[in-house]
């Protein structure tokens, strides 16, 4: 069997409800719906971090954030009660990445969009990539969405151009002029991640779709605590309760648009059916500040939280012949496990010394059996700029446990039951409470996870 070509499309900040196929009644996603009919979707599937930097580079090395010691988005000071723990600011040389180690298999590797994973020298150009295209050590678009980008490794295009059609047009020509060889296209698009920005004409129909559904009489915001970060704790936490924004749902329209477009290039190109298409979020929608542009119902909360809402991602995986049309997998999964299954896809050969914390995710795209594996976890000992407070959890089975290093205290979900994470369970069952308490901190200690320190100069305001 040939070698497929494999598209990675990671998307920034996507909410697990901001797909039609995934319960959107708000935000426009066909061609993505479309995907799932052909292809496998996730119901149970998360980001290794609730924020992007530490997903990214889980992704592409096949380990934790607390095994590779990139825990929060790289220029991350946030401090509070407690000091934020120390973190690497790039994704070391000494990495195997997916990309370097197919591009030693003969693929031909390109990368189009945001990076995030440190400044030159630590550009995708030097972790394996023949080609980068827009990647460099921005974490959004600093100039917007609108050219001139200003992006030192994107030339600007005419005044004007929306840089989702920009970054799709440049996926698209990698394709065509790719030759015989397999190529592997990691695609991560800087939407939509704030600034929150669309052409006018999709707000205007957002604006139009909200007066006929009369969303524009529902309440939209909830007002919350104070922020908990030092350098946010004169504001509050500001919740939307229904997805309703015209500009952001204007977004979410434009990237599935987008992917439309790759998708009928690949078509007219003759390689639908020996490409691999993976489409996944690095952590969960924006649903809490900075905008709130998004809701996250029924999952709690969101981007920079340790509950569902910050990590359970959009997880849609394509690959004719293999799987299943239209299939749906519950089995919890997460991002290191990219890696493992990505060698697989090649025909390569297991390196579990590089993804130590990957499982491949084959049996299921296969067959859709269980994993070998009894737990994932997630160490953020870091406040988001969203709300959330530093803390570790563990999910095994349908229990997940959150501890929270600020005052120690523990909640236990079954999110079977709970998926909203309401009902913490914790005193209702110490034993299974201590078994997931014992197994997270064993955990931490065999990757030697980073724990914050007290900050001594905390002023309760």
């Amino acid at each position: 069997m040939s070698k497929p070509n494999i598209i990675f499309i990671l998307i920034d900040d996507m909410g697990w409800k901001d797909l039609g196929c995934y319960g959107s009644e708000f935000y426009e996603t066909p061609h993505l719906d479309a995907m799932v009919k052909e292809g496998m979707r996730f119901t149970d599937a998360y980001a290794a971090c609730p924020v992007c930097s530490p997903t990214r580079a889980s992704i592409l090395t096949g380990k934790y954030p607390a095994s590779l010691g990139i825990t929060t988005f790289i220029g991350d000071h946030s401090k509070g009660k407690l000091l934020s723990a120390p973190y690497i600011d790039h994704l070391p040389l000494e990495e195997k990445t997916i990309a370097r180690v197919l591009k030693k298999a003969g693929y031909h590797t390109y990368h189009v969009g945001k990076w995030h994973l440190g400044n030159e020298p630590y550009w995708p150009e030097h972790h394996g990539f023949d080609v980068n295209i827009a990647g460099c050590d921005w974490g959004l678009p600093l100039r917007g969405y609108f050219s001139p980008y200003g992006n030192p490794r994107l030339k600007d295009g005419p005044k004007g151009e929306y840089l989702t059609d920009r970054l799709t047009d440049e996926a698209i020509k990698l394709i065509k002029t790719n030759g015989d060889s397999p190529f592997f296209l990691y695609l991560s698009y800087y939407a939509v991640h704030i600034p929150i920005q669309v052409p006018r004409s999709y707000k205007q129909k957002y604006k139009q779709k909200i007066k006929d559904l009369g969303l524009d009489n529902i309440k939209t915001f909830e007002e919350g605590p104070y922020f908990p970060c030092e350098h946010k704790n004169k504001y509050r936490i500001k919740r939307r309760l229904i997805q309703s924004n015209p500009v952001y749902a204007g977004m979410i329209e434009k990237l599935d648009e987008n992917i439309g477009r790759l998708i009928k290039a690949l078509e007219e190109l003759d390689k639908t059916n020996d490409t691999v298409i993976i489409f996944t979020s690095d952590n969960g929608g924006l649903a809490t500040a900075e905008g709130s542009p998004t809701c996250n119902s029924p999952l709690s909360e969101g981007k920079g939280w340790m509950y569902e809402g910050g990590t359970r991602e959009p997880l849609i995986i394509k690959w004719p012949g293999i799987i299943k049309p239209n299939s749906v997998c519950t089995y919890p999964i997460t991002s290191p496990d990219f890696y493992p299954t990505i060698l697989e896809m090649a025909g390569l050969d297991l390196m579990p010394k590089q993804h130590t914390d990957g499982v491949s995710l084959m049996p299921l795209l296969r067959s859709n059996n269980g994993l070998d594996r009894e737990a994932i976890f997630w160490h953020f000992p870091h406040y988001g700029n969203q709300g959330g407070t530093p803390g570790s959890s563990v999910r095994a089975g349908d229990y997940k446990l959150i501890e929270f290093f600020e005052d120690g205290r523990v909640e236990l979900y079954n999110l079977r039951n709970d998926i909203s994470e309401n009902n913490n369970i914790a005193n209702e069952l110490p034993e299974i409470t201590s078994k997931l308490k014992r197994l997270l901190k064993d955990w931490r200690d065999s990757v030697e996870a980073k724990i914050p320190k007290p900050n001594p100069k905390f002023v309760k305001s």
